[in-house]
């Protein structure tokens, strides 16, 4: 099953382009579709967008937020009591 959800994933990230040139912004919610499934269910995209994250903090920011990763929220909530303490 979670192999299947990969693949899904991927296609729909393959997809994306193809989905892209329609009017409308078809392309980016096929393309954010196709990461969750495989955010979820694949150890070796979780690695490598770790390491995009590393690289691009900024990019990886939004990603998390358009994702709606819970580990973001737990860090901007972490990031939030920090900045309450040091006040």
């Amino acid at each position: 099953m979670r192999f299947g959800l990969v693949v899904t994933g991927f296609v729909l990230i393959a997809l994306a382009p193809v989905v892209g040139v329609l009017p409308g912004p078809g392309g980016i919610v096929v393309f954010a579709i196709g990461a969750s499934l495989a955010l979820k269910n694949s150890r070796w995209v979780k690695k490598r967008y770790a390491e995009f994250k590393k690289r691009h903090p900024r990019y990886g920011d939004w990603a998390d937020w358009g994702l709606r990763r819970q580990s973001a929220k737990r860090r901007a909530e972490i990031a939030r009591q920090d900045v309450a303490e040091s006040d």
